[in-house]
């Protein structure tokens, strides 16, 4: 596994031209040797943790091979409009070793490059919107890949050889400034029918289907589908909304959640005041973690971790405060209008931060990155279902041992609760093609009880800000995941808090599934496919 990290890393970096045919093989070259590499070991004969690596590394290689495979087809859909390459392929590929080139031939090379892609770039302009937004992309990736390579050779040669200097200026700036330019033409001929919508939200994203949500959840090993997981949601979320109540109810605000909501949103710290009230919230957290023995908490992670402001361009994205080494604070700042400082003053308040210190710190994500690269750091299994999926759980851990002092605390930790279950809720009705972002956000005001820039924020970051189509409801599913685990091994008398913290955090980050499999010391198949049913309420 450290190999064939180290062997990816210097792969990628000598072929840097991305989307291009060579790469795109030697990397399939790659894969397929470490495919059959795997297959040479006795996979009976390897421990638990052995065929927990050996069945993640397949995995993963099986993934990167489907996606070689889908770029090639898209490649191969688009391969006339980048059909002027090869002389630019060819003299990067020269260029890697330093060949003196015959600049006047590579010259006049690049002068016909560029009267084929003006032929191009005349035949595509006349052509009406015909591209899939896929295909818009790669195509865009592949035209930025000729750029790259050819300003890799001029910056290599240039100045230093005066003949390629003397040749090269004018071909060069001229086939860069036609490339940039159909780059741009390139984004205008995506068929609008094939596009998703401004519903009026101001949010585009990508809606990915039924077929690829069903080999996402496949590869992150959870057994089931997009609609039982929504159902699960609802049911949870049915929970919350009977706990609610109960708080609401002692608030002497009868059944109207809303107004005892209300109530606690306006609890907000003073402006300038934010990060004292965190450090505060923080000491709490820590302070009833130790306590109860829960986990071991290292000295260093828990002396360095520090503190940031966010930005307001950010907290467009990110609302709430985030965490890891650095905890990094959404307050307003005296550039905000009015609205949206109040929006997010009452968004942050201590009773809703309360409710999350522990997830973005420790023992959530703070530690999760500390213990990461202190333990089997060979381990690159990145998942959302443990990284947001561990820092959830211990919201629902807290929970059970009333970490929450008050109704008002009460209320804190249902609000982000019930937004996790509207995480799984939203996210996947919106991926398979149900919902519109402008529907979740609204259903973020009306059900969880979001200020509507927040509800915006939320939306917005999870559409279109990278993250991939099962993060957002990776944060409960995990969550409960770890929580079903906790009961297996921790109620039944089997290990401590303890022991069963400290062993998940030194196994570094990996699908839940396969934890579950190194702490019960499961038999495994070559051949496993998942199929633990952990949600049982």
């Amino acid at each position: 596994m450290n190999e064939m990290s180290a062997d990816h890393g210097s792969l990628s970096r000598f072929y840097i031209v991305e989307s291009s045919p060579e790469r795109r093989e030697r990397f399939r070259e790659f894969y397929q040797s470490y495919l059959s590499r795997l297959e040479d070991f006795t996979f009976n004969q390897l421990s638990v943790n052995g065929r927990v690596d050996y069945l993640l590394v397949k995995g993963d290689i099986n993934r990167e091979l489907r996606g070689l495979d889908e770029e090639k087809e898209e490649y191969g859909k688009i391969e006339q409009w980048v059909s002027y390459s090869a002389p630019i392929y060819e003299v990067e590929k020269l260029r890697r070793r330093g060949t003196h080139l015959d600049a006047a031939k590579v010259a006049a090379q690049l002068n016909e490059t560029s009267k084929r892609l003006k032929e191009l770039t005349e035949q595509l302009g006349k052509t009406p919107p015909f591209l899939e937004q896929n295909l818009s992309r790669r195509a865009l990736d592949v035209v930025k890949g000729h750029q790259t390579a050819l300003q890799s050779v001029y910056e290599f040669y240039n100045e230093y050889d005066p003949d390629f200097t003397w040749w090269m200026e004018k071909p060069y700036a001229n086939l860069m400034e036609q490339l940039k330019a159909y780059s741009e033409l390139i984004a205008t001929k995506v068929d609008e029918n094939t596009l998703s919508k401004d519903d009026g939200s101001g949010i585009i994203g990508n809606p990915v289907g039924a077929k690829e949500l069903k080999n996402l959840l496949e590869d992150a090993f959870i057994p089931y589908s997009a609609e039982e997981l929504v159902e699960i949601a609802n049911k949870e979320f049915a929970w919350c909304d009977k706990e609610l109540l109960k708080a609401s109810r002692e608030m002497g605000f009868g059944d109207d959640w809303k107004a005892a909501q209300e109530k606690v949103k306006q609890s907000y710290v003073p402006e300038g005041q934010q990060p004292e009230a965190m450090l505060d919230l923080y000491n709490q957290s820590i302070d009833f973690l130790k306590k109860n023995d829960l986990l071991t908490i290292p000295p260093v992670a828990e002396e360095t971790w520090r503190m940031q402001m966010m930005s307001p361009a950010r907290q467009k994205i990110a609302p709430f405060f985030l965490g890891g080494e650095t905890l990094m604070i959404s307050y307003p700042t005296n550039t905000m209008d009015h609205d949206d400082k109040m929006m997010s003053m009452r968004g942050n308040n201590p009773h809703f931060s309360r409710a999350t210190v522990h997830h973005e710190l420790i023992a959530g994500h703070h530690l999760q990155g500390f213990m990461n690269r202190r333990h089997k750091t060979y381990r690159n299994f990145r998942t959302p279902f443990w990284t947001e999926g561990w820092a959830l759980y211990w919201e629902l851990i807290l929970w059970d041992m009333d970490f929450p002092r008050s109704p008002e605390d009460r209320i804190g930790m249902l609000f982000w609760r019930m937004h996790r279950c509207a995480r799984i809720i939203f996210s996947l009705n919106y991926h398979l093609g149900k919902w519109t972002p402008q529907q979740c956000i609204d259903y973020l005001v009306d059900r969880v009880g979001h200020e509507r820039a927040n509800a915006e924020g939320e939306v917005r970051r999870s559409f279109t800000a990278r993250y991939g189509p099962l993060y957002q409801l990776a944060y409960m599913t995990g969550g409960m995941q770890f929580y079903a685990l906790k009961k297996e091994l921790v109620d039944s008398g089997k290990m401590t808090y303890k022991e069963y913290h400290d062993a998940v955090l030194r196994e570094n980050s990996m699908p839940v599934e396969m934890v579950r499999a190194i702490l019960t010391n499961q038999p495994l198949d070559k051949n496993y496919k998942t199929s633990w049913k952990f949600y049982d309420r």
